[in-house]
């Protein structure tokens, strides 16, 4: 008896789609749920694969350091799938009068207000106002004409010549496009940021006009050197938008993640939770900051506001826009960047030769496996630049010692809170910390 072919093609068709349901229901079982909402709540650390026993050794290791005067306090925060498995606060937040540190205590962030900047950048890009190929000049006229050191010549006089090319927003963005900082280096262009005295302009304005005068100190591109570039993008975030940079991000970063302590100075009324800023003395002990020098009083808004390095916040404010970013750009059902745009600032995007060794800051080194973003490192093949984290983390730090990192393949965000002016007599807490809690990660599949 023949039989009709559109009978078992009905049925096929039919199998193939309760297959495919199968499978489909089976995927959204075993995939995480979208983290949505933001809870400080402790948890259980084997709940996701840490071993609350071997989390003692960051603990330990962190009281020795306070006990043996290298720092005074610290705020430490650890996370994983989204869910804080450790949060600890430690000594004191003024050694003077012997204030204990708090949870709600207020920091110096220093530099890690670049990828808060970065995350300002990146909003707008998505607003459509800015490509990674667009000359920097294109936002600031003044830079039309910039000039690239070449040297001097027998009678001392610096030689400039022209750019190959005009820096761009990318390479201003991943510190390549020949701007410095003026305090790090001994170069004469150094010395023309000291002599221009740019971070005592009145705004970002007058911050401008002075650094349209100076030159860069390589052909961009060709080169990697911790600058003021950060600083440069604050003044665009203030060009594009229309607003202040501490309103922008007042508005489209802090009050979306709930950082109720971020900004730019300390109040009145909160000034007795921020933590007392320790520097070295020339024995290299603690000493603190007078509040003349390192960073200022931070007592009301700059008139040049730093994207650079100019925030405050309370560890809790900086892992809320970290979860953010480990969460692809939302938080709380707040949506601050599209994942592509998270996955854009975290990649690197520094050229093979620059990643030598030759070029960095501090213990973060340019080299094999550990490159530079928009305004964040990262870390393309961490087991080639020995160190134990998962592929794909970025970070960074700031000059008073604070720090983050944020690892995507294991899920992990990290960020820990300190006040003391980093140097050779510092403890190296940030590098000490990666290994101390990926020790702890016993069940990476959980």
């Amino acid at each position: 008896m023949r039989q009709n072919p559109l009978r078992f093609l009905k049925y096929s068709f039919a199998t193939v789609m309760m297959v495919v349901s199968a499978l489909s229901s089976a995927a959204q079982q075993t995939q995480p749920a979208a983290r949505h909402t933001l809870d400080m709540t402790v948890v259980k650390p084997e709940s996701v694969g840490f071993s609350a026993e071997r989390l003692e050794r960051l603990h330990a290791h962190m009281k020795k350091v306070i006990d043996d005067q290298e720092l005074s306090g610290a705020v430490t925060i650890l996370a994983r799938h989204g869910k804080v498995v450790d949060y600890w606060n430690y000594g004191q937040r003024d050694m003077a009068s012997g204030t204990p540190m708090t949870r709600d205590t207020i920091f110096r962030d220093f530099s890690m207000t670049k990828p808060v900047t970065g995350v300002a950048m990146m909003i707008l890009y998505e607003q459509g106002k800015w490509l990674p190929t667009d000359p920097i000049a294109q936002f600031i006229p003044e830079f039309a004409h910039l000039k690239v050191y070449k040297g001097t010549d027998a009678d001392g006089k610096v030689i400039l010549a022209d750019p190959d090319h005009p820096p761009t927003i990318a390479e201003l963005m991943s510190h390549t496009a020949g701007f410095t900082y003026g305090f790090f280096g001994d170069t004469p262009v150094d010395k023309m940021y000291r002599d221009a005295k740019i971070f005592q302009s009145k705004n970002l304005q007058e911050f401008i006009d002075k650094m349209a005068a100076i030159p860069l100190t390589y052909q961009p591109g060709k080169g990697w050197t911790y600058s003021v570039s950060m600083d440069i993008e604050g003044y665009i975030v203030e060009k594009l938008s229309g607003q202040s940079l501490p309103d922008f991000m007042r508005d489209n970063i802090y009050k979306p993640l709930g950082m109720k302590d971020a900004g730019f100075f300390v109040p009145a009324e909160k000034r007795s939770r921020f933590a007392t800023l320790y520097v070295n003395d020339d024995q290299g002990k603690m000493k603190a900051d007078d509040g003349k020098g390192f960073g200022g009083t931070y007592s009301e808004q700059p008139g040049m506001p730093s994207g650079g390095g100019g925030m405050v916040s309370t560890a809790e404010d900086y892992y809320r826009f970290a979860s953010m970013l480990a969460n692809g750009g939302e938080l709380d059902g707040k949506r601050i960047l599209a994942p592509a745009s998270v996955k854009l600032m975290s990649s690197n995007h520094l050229a093979p030769e620059l990643l030598t060794g030759q070029y960095g800051i501090g213990m973060m080194q340019m080299r094999r496996g550990f490159g530079y973003g928009y305004n964040c490192a990262v870390e393309y093949d961490p087991q080639a630049a020995n160190l134990p984290d998962g592929k794909g983390t970025f970070l960074w730090d700031g000059a008073a010692g604070t720090w983050f990192w944020i690892d995507p393949a294991n899920d992990v965000v990290f960020v820990g809170m300190i006040q003391r002016q980093l140097s050779k007599f510092s403890p190296n807490v940030e590098f000490e910390s990666r290994a101390l809690v990926y020790q702890a990660l016993v069940d990476p599949s959980k």
